[in-house]
């Protein structure tokens, strides 16, 4: 798996594990729990991991939803 995007934005999460979902493409949402111990004030970005064989296709995606400069750079 790769690292497709990292942040703290909860809405860009969601927004990304449905967009995944709908394609049908293999994802992690990493460090999810890590809020635990930053005291739940999201200073502890999670990451989003998608199959590396689908990387680009997955990078497609979020370009067509507008959200491209949310990704990691490869």
């Amino acid at each position: 798996m790769i690292e497709l995007v990292r942040t703290n934005d909860v809405v860009i999460i969601s927004f990304v594990e449905a967009l995944m979902r709908d394609a049908g493409i293999g994802f992690l949402v990493a460090d999810q729990n890590m809020s635990v111990l930053d005291g739940s004030i999201g200073v502890l970005p999670r990451r989003i991991l998608v199959e590396k064989d689908r990387a680009d296709e997955a990078r497609r995606i979020l370009t067509d939803a507008g959200i491209a400069h949310e990704m990691r750079v490869p």
